[in-house]
């Protein structure tokens, strides 16, 4: 199932920053990363992933960095910076307590405070 491009913008940020968290990497690898670990239920296009990548990198969440590796041609890795995973683990706890919210919702159950 693919999702909306709505639902997916909103988690699409906290995706990334999982992702990069583990080590850097450019954006085509980033992309198959997020593919592969999502069991390709998340899918970001070029035309998504590198407007939010610069977005990220605005924020200073991530850091870009061009490297040349053996003769390839250059590439632009990104990894996150100190204030990304901040931002990264509050995102997170938010997206745990949504989840909770919805396990209730969609079992029936009533939440008790």
């Amino acid at each position: 199932m693919k999702f909306e491009s709505q639902l997916l913008r909103g988690v699409a940020p906290t995706v990334v920053l999982e992702i990069i968290s583990r080590g850097p990497m450019y954006g085509y690898e980033l992309r198959k990363a997020i593919e592969m670990r999502s069991n390709n239920i998340l899918v970001l296009g070029k035309g998504t992933l590198y407007p939010l990548l610069y977005n990220l990198e605005a924020k200073k969440l991530v850091k870009g960095k061009w490297e040349i590796k053996g003769s390839d041609r250059p590439k632009r890795y990104y990894s996150i910076t100190s204030k990304g995973k901040t931002q990264l683990a509050q995102q997170k706890e938010q997206l745990r307590e949504l989840r909770t919210g919805l396990d209730f919702i969609f079992s029936g159950e009533i939440a008790l405070t």
